[in-house]
């Protein structure tokens, strides 16, 4: 299976970034090609709501989304990967995910399998709940097929998140995509 890991942290050595190592090592011994797109350092501008594209065709926009719009078209599976900041994504990965809609339709007929990994400083029960709903909601728009989801509470530093659980939970959702 070939899949797509979107990171989308300002921090590249950061706690989300450190689950998505976790994942993508799991991916790999499992046999799966892992390809990652880092949204924090391309050259990507949010949506501009111009609708030039008419949601078919591709965006008017000259940046890094035309080539991560083929690669998204060609995978099997998105991983979605985040701090999570003020309970929502990053704007890097809101960026990337506004821009599906030069190719909603086309996206929603893909029938994606996805994966969303979370780190978070707080622990409290309700930390991931909005993103979780957000994640779920725009799965359910675009046809996405959740294989799971990494919410990484307590995660606010690198040897934070490496006191918890969710690295092994990480690099066990990439072990066993295939199985879903």
């Amino acid at each position: 299976m070939n899949i797509l890991v979107i990171e989308s942290s300002p921090h590249k050595k950061g706690s989300s970034n450190l689950l998505a190592e976790h994942f993508i090592r799991g991916a790999e011994e499992a046999g799966h090609q892992v390809t990652v797109f880092d949204a924090a350092r391309a050259n990507l501008h949010p949506c501009l709501g111009c609708d030039a594209c008419g949601m078919s065709e591709p965006c008017c926009q000259k940046d890094d989304m035309a080539g991560l719009r083929e690669q998204i078209m060609k995978t099997d599976m998105l991983v979605f990967v985040t701090p999570l900041y003020y309970f929502g994504m990053s704007t890097q990965l809101k960026t990337v995910i506004d821009r599906f809609y030069s190719f909603n339709g086309a996206l929603t007929n893909r029938k994606l399998k996805t994966a969303l990994i979370v780190a978070a400083w707080d622990d409290r029960d309700w930390t991931m709940k909005d993103i979780q709903s957000h994640y779920e909601t725009l799965c359910r728009y675009l046809n996405f097929q959740d294989q799971g989801q990494i919410l990484g509470t307590g995660c606010g530093t690198v040897s934070m998140t490496r006191a918890t659980e969710f690295p092994k939970r990480a690099y066990e959702l990439g072990k066993c995509v295939n199985i879903f």
